[in-house]
Parts: C-alpha cells; structure tokens; sequence
C-alpha cells in the first residue's frame, strides 16, 4: 500500500451506500485513480468540498492494487464559473468524459494532463467553451490512433488551399481534388487554417479566440463527422451537448 499527495481533477464520482462516494481523479502522475471517499456524502464531511465533481484540488490518499482509500481532499480551484453556467458545464462535462471513458493507457500521459487542466481553467475565466472544446478534439484524435490530415491536400499531398474535409479520406482536400469526393464536406479557407492551428497550438498561449458562427458551424460539422466515423465512442456528455443547440443527436443525415 503506497500514500501519494498528489493535485489532480476530480472527473466522475458514484454514490456507494447512504455516505459514501467512488471518486475518480485525474493526475499528471498517476493517470486516472479510483479512490473511495468515506463518509463524503456527509454534509460536514472534510471530504465533501475536495470530492465534488469537476474540482480540482490536492489529494491526499493510499493506493494499492485495487481501489485506494481518500484521505484528505483540499480543494485548489473549485471551478465555480463553470458550474454556474449550464453551457459551461456542459462542455466540461463533455472534456472529462472523454478521458473517463478511455483506458488509462490512452490516457496516462502528462501532455493529457496539462491539455484537460488548461482547458478547464481557460473556460472557468470566460473563454468560449466551444472553441476550447475544438481545439481538445483536435488534439485528442493522434491519442485515438485516428489522426487528420490537416497540413496538405490528403489525395495529392500539395501543400495548398484547403476548401473541403472528406471524411473517408481522412483530411483537408484542396482545390485540386475537393470534386474526386462527392461527400466531400466543403469548408472556408479560414476553417481549414483553423483546423490546422488547432492541431498545433501551444495551450499555454492561448489567448482571447473569436470565430464566427457560421465557422463554428463548418468547425462543428467537420470534427462530428470525423468522430463518428472513426472514433467509436457515443458519450452522453456529447449528446447533451447537441441537445443545448437544438441539434437531435439521434437524427443523422
């Protein structure tokens, strides 16, 4: 049995009984952790504020092969304007779910970490939720084995204009090929850049980011169309989502 103290995210959590709570937390150290957080349903419990969802904070708790057993749990950021919008939350949601649902294989890498911990932040101060969740999407297909070509036309390979995704090509195809796939989804040059620079950017320069609506739309109808081809994964989180826009989740073109 080992003691870790360790920051991390709180990003599922499960009743167990009248009291008690399953806690996952997601560490840069550890990956994701399961630890049962006795007596955390107490209202006066020390446990209570540190184990509620979305929290991130410093965890103090002994961990063997199974299930560790939380000790102490210090909240650090609570993520307060996240859980008063509902969009927000939503969003959020949606980013931690991802990582819940993948094995701790997938997912235990510290660059992860840092990509869940800064988005979260990001959107906590004011920044477009949907932007940020863009940009975490992006960047999550190279850890799904599933990458995009976004740098270069994926039929010819010329390093060109992009004016269409095709989905069973997987990439950006320029002005040259876009009509060799008739599925193709057409998109602006700026959402083509967009999606490059998604890939790419550094989360820890992110600043203020402000698209157009309708390049949300190319954006949205892109990266939805790729993930439900190829990613195999159907989060409720995401469905929500939808639901918020108007969208129907279920219907499909």
């Amino acid at each position: 049995m080992m003691v870790y103290k360790l920051e991390g995210i709180v990003i599922h959590t499960m009743d167990y009984g009248e009291t008690n709570k399953i806690v996952t937390l997601y560490t840069k150290e550890l990956g994701k952790v399961g630890v049962m957080a006795r007596g955390a349903k107490k209202p006066r419990s020390r446990l209570s504020a540190g184990s509620q969802f979305l929290t991130y904070g410093l965890y103090l708790f002994t961990k063997g092969r199974g299930l560790g057993t939380l000790q102490q749990a210090d909240p650090i950021n609570p993520l307060r304007y996240i859980k008063a919008d509902i969009e927000k939350m939503a969003y959020a949601s949606y980013i931690v779910d991802f990582i819940h649902k993948l094995t701790d294989k997938d997912v235990h890498d510290a660059t992860i970490y840092e990509w869940v911990y800064r988005l979260l932040h990001y959107m906590d101060k004011g920044l477009d939720p949907q932007v940020l969740t863009f940009i975490y999407e992006i960047k999550m297909l190279s850890v799904l084995g599933i990458d995009a070509e976004v740098d270069r036309c994926t039929k010819c390979g010329q390093s060109e204009e992009g004016v269409a995704f095709s989905v069973s090509q997987g990439g950006i195809l320029g002005r040259c090929c876009y009509h060799l796939d008739p599925n193709a989804l057409m998109i602006s040059s700026t959402s083509a850049k967009l999606l490059r620079m998604f890939k790419y950017i550094q989360l820890d320069r992110i600043g203020k980011i402000a698209l157009k609506e309708e390049t949300k739309k190319e954006l949205k109808m892109v990266i939805d169309a790729y993930y439900e081809a190829y990613s195999g994964l159907s989060l409720k989180t995401k469905k929500f989502i939808d639901q918020l826009q108007g969208i129907d989740p279920f219907k499909r073109s």
